[in-house]
């Protein structure tokens, strides 16, 4: 059992609220909030065995990043952060739980891949974990087998139609998996652009010799993401059911989100950092520097970044995640040298998310109330873990971040704690830091420390999603 901490004389900040309280935490959950100052939580002090003291800092619910690929084997290589690794690195961030993805492998069983992550997660996490499951295969025992895995809380479903010979599923098998959803509660997640065509286009680009970098973002083109998302969204219409689409990157695309949020229809869109604050600039750095933002959706131009900020603003985007799948530029991007094609596709950025996020509040984009609903709340209301995870109330996991807003740090590879060998925010100035860390009650990071220890994280079984 964990201390009896006190945190006092901070700005405790949630979705919903902003004030100045005192925070009580006993046996791993947050047990009472009282005005800092008043007779009640004076009265806490004596019976604490810690006491924290969160002056001139915000108390914030530990980040929830639903969208994390952890040893991911792609491209004939591996995502390099570990669970055990890429959770400390969360913890770092001020990120509290993730949601990774299992992967079930053609012609086999959903439960072989999801019992594959549990051993690779098993014993190693520093944070809580949960697992989405990837749909490879969908066919009338994988069907069947989606009842089971909700009812074990694996309750959404990644269909991808990217990706031909790998991840891809045609219109067919998302329909029959999007029915099955329906009837068991599952919420499907889509990663939305027209593989067929992407194809196409690769082969075109490379019979030109056109093999640098940038040239991945050139044929993954926005108008595929924006035709992807729509036709998703009418299969799910079709099927009466909801729909989560990652990674949107292109105003085209949260366009076709938005039309259909309009028409009530319960579609949900989840963007991520790159997008927010990288472009085509980027893909396009020389000597094959590209390849380290090499991702997909790929970077857009920086156009678009508006009509990301906007839906994040408006609520026809809910959630920031990271994706994050990180391969070293040294020998995994450099597989891709003189053929984009074959450049591993993936970021870094579970450690970093939390931080630009608050630096998107000091530069007016969002509110800090807000910088905490899409970071925290609303990807645990999406995935069936509010309120256990994503605020702080009474009975809530004491997963708690006190945050230093006016700490100034400049992010850099020498000084992440991500396996990977470059930032993708490399020399990025931003204000605002992680300075303390709870999991359940457990100190893991204290004063900029890390204290935490591999196996603390626990496999968290989901609900479904909270919004229908």
């Amino acid at each position: 059992m964990s201390i009896r901490t006190l945190i006092r004389g901070g700005l405790v900040i949630t979705a919903a609220d902003e004030l100045h309280a005192d925070v009580l935490v006993e046996d791993g959950r947050v047990t009472a909030l009282a005005a800092h100052g008043s007779d009640t939580a004076e009265g806490w002090t004596a019976g604490a065995g810690r006491v924290l003291d969160a002056s001139g800092k915000y108390v914030i619910p530990g980040g929830v990043d639903a969208h994390t690929h952890m040893e991911l084997p792609f491209g004939g290589t591996f995502a390099s952060d570990t669970f055990e690794t890429g959770t400390r690195a969360a913890a770092w961030g001020g990120t509290t739980t993730i949601v990774d993805f299992a992967v079930q492998s053609v012609g086999r069983a959903l439960r072989e891949g999801l019992d594959a992550w549990y051993d690779k997660a098993d014993g190693k996490c520093a944070v809580d974990y949960g697992f989405h499951m990837i749909l490879s295969d969908v066919n009338e025992g994988t069907l069947k087998e989606m009842d089971l895995l909700v009812d074990e809380g694996i309750t959404s479903f990644k269909l991808f139609m990217a990706y031909p010979g790998v991840f891809y599923s045609d219109d067919g098998r998302i329909l029959r998996a999007m029915q099955r959803a329906t009837g068991n509660g599952g919420l499907i997640m889509m990663h939305a652009e027209n593989g067929i065509a992407i194809d196409v286009l690769v082969e075109q680009a490379l019979a030109r010799g056109e093999t640098d970098p940038r040239h991945h973002g050139e044929v993954r083109k926005a108008l595929l993401e924006a035709e992807a998302t729509h036709r998703a969204i009418q299969l799910a219409r079709v099927a009466g059911s909801p729909l989560y689409v990652v990674h949107v990157s292109a105003e085209e695309a949260v366009a076709e989100l938005a039309a259909a949020r309009d028409k009530g229809l319960p579609v949900f869109g989840e963007t991520c950092p790159q997008y927010l604050f990288l472009s085509t600039d980027n893909l396009a750095e020389p000597d094959f520097e590209g390849a380290k933002y090499v991702c997909s959706t790929p970077l857009r131009p920086r156009e678009h970044q508006a009509a990301l900020w906007r839906g994040l603003r408006t609520d026809d985007l809910q959630v920031v995640s990271t994706d994050h799948c990180p391969f070293c530029f040294k020998g995994q991007k450099e597989l891709g040298r003189g053929d984009f094609s074959k450049i591993p596709n993936g970021l870094p950025g579970v450690e970093n998310r939390m931080d630009l996020l608050h630096q998107a509040v000091l530069d007016g984009h969002i509110t800090r109330r807000r910088w905490i609903e899409i970071a925290c709340a609303t990807p645990a209301r999406m995935f069936g873990l509010y309120p256990q995870k994503g605020t702080i109330a009474p009975g809530s996991d004491a997963d708690i971040v006190l945050y230093d807003p006016r700490a100034e740090q400049v992010i850099s590879a020498r000084t992440h704690h991500m396996n990977v060998d470059y930032s993708a925010y490399e020399g990025k100035r931003v204000t605002g830091r992680v300075d303390t860390v709870l999991s359940r009650g457990e100190l893991v990071i204290d004063r900029r420390e890390f204290t935490g220890r591999a196996g603390h994280g626990t496999f968290v079984p989901r609900s479904t999603c909270q919004y229908l």
